[in-house]
């Protein structure tokens, strides 16, 4: 029997007509044919009046497109943002704003972040552009402080972390930045712009990949910065437009169509993983479960005032090692074994040999991303149906 819960308990608040503005914003009926959904234009180039005069703004589409511009107002109005840029990927969007550093230079990481951004940093930044990059546990702000040197230039916070759900103070972090005058990344993909607000707790940047909840359906690879100063956003559309990782036009109308579903499918994510993570604690195979949105999170009270939820990814370690873990994934018939997260479908994944596979031995036993911990994301199927699912695929590994 599943446990009745209010609204309440798995959202903390609700932003104020977010589902309007991602319907609405920039979304205008096109003036000739009154086209409801923003056309797709495909041309990559625009004619022009006369040399160096365009029929608008757009001359490349490299450098910009109708259908782009319309998602990029849309997701900085979701971001409570001014600017933004959108990418082929989120890895695009994250190489853009570090490839603003210059040999030398120093970013501060939080620990324990995604894959992809560790191993660009560590194999691209300080390999092959000498900037040095220190991994550091930035959910004690005071470990930024003692950190920073005369050549830091950003500091790179993800928050909720992947994969163990770490919650970093995004408006402490930022204060400390800002009086250093150091740039602030914040990686909000985990909780997306419906959870949580960068900009509004101090964040220089705000990056998303898209192609989690953004896309929402696993159908398209994606990316987008926000921010708010004119001269950085100058600044990073410079490296964005030389670097070429723009996306393509039909994946930006899907994820424009996508945005317009991101509230019900994040709310209904959330509170499926709110009931799930419950009875997940309760089930004696279970070593240990992480969730933000629930009470045994050490940082509860933080991502109560933080975010608006608890979002939608769950980590948990399953009592035993590698061969039961394995025999848990094999054994589920609605959860699908894939990496990444984010979709309306329940994914799940061993980071240890996934996702985080390209983290050294050493740095993962140290961050406990252990042989036995399992990442889920929580999609929007009948929650019963997902909970028994899990509990018949635990007997299996005893």
């Amino acid at each position: 029997m599943i446990t009745q819960v209010q609204e309440t308990d798995y959202l903390y608040s609700i932003p104020k007509s977010f589902s309007t503005r991602a319907i609405h914003t920039a979304q205008h009926a096109e003036p000739i044919h009154g086209s409801v959904n923003v056309p797709i234009h495909l041309s990559t180039t625009y004619k022009q009046r006369g040399p160096g005069q365009p029929y608008s703004t757009f001359d490349y589409t490299r450098c910009g497109n109708p259908t782009r511009a319309a998602l990029e107002e849309c997701i900085a109005d979701l971001e409570n943002s001014k600017h933004c840029i959108t990418f082929s990927s989120g890895c695009a969007a994250i190489s853009c704003i570090i490839n603003t550093c210059k040999n030398g230079e120093q970013i501060i990481c939080c620990d324990d972040v995604y894959g992809g951004t560790q191993r660009y940093m560590r194999n691209f930044s300080v390999k092959n552009h000498g900037i040095e990059v220190l991994f550091v546990d930035i959910t004690d702000p005071e470990n930024v402080v003692k950190t920073i040197t005369e050549r830091t230039k950003i500091i790179w916070i993800e928050t909720p972390t992947n994969p163990t759900l770490k919650i970093v103070d995004i408006a402490a972090v930022c204060k400390i930045a800002k009086e250093n005058k150091i740039l602030t990344v914040v990686d909000n993909t985990f909780a997306t712009p419906y959870l949580q607000t960068p900009s509004n707790l101090g964040a220089d940047i705000s990056i998303n990949s898209g192609t989690k909840y953004m896309g929402g359906h696993d159908d398209v690879v994606f990316g987008s910065l926000t921010c708010n100063d004119k001269e950085l956003y100058d600044k990073l559309f410079f490296s964005a437009k030389s670097q070429g990782g723009c996306p393509s036009i039909f994946d930006c109308y899907l994820i424009m169509r996508s945005l317009k579903t991101l509230e019900l499918r994040v709310k209904q994510a959330t509170k499926n993983a709110y009931i799930f993570a419950k009875h997940l604690e309760s089930n004696p195979l279970v070593q240990k479960v992480i969730y933000p949105g629930l009470p045994s999170h050490p940082q509860h009270e933080l991502v109560r005032r933080q975010q608006r939820g608890g979002g939608a990814m769950i980590s948990f370690y399953v009592k035993g090692g590698f061969e039961e873990t394995s025999k848990l994934l094999k054994a589920l018939k609605i959860f699908t074994l894939a990496e990444s997260l984010g979709g309306v479908e329940s994914l799940i994944e061993v980071p240890s040999v996934m996702t985080h596979g390209s983290i050294p031995v050493d740095v993962r036993n140290q961050l406990g991303i252990t042989d036995n911990m399992v990442r889920v994301s929580i999609g929007i199927e009948n929650v019963e149906d997902l909970i028994n699912d899990m509990e018949e695929a635990l007997k299996s590994t005893q």
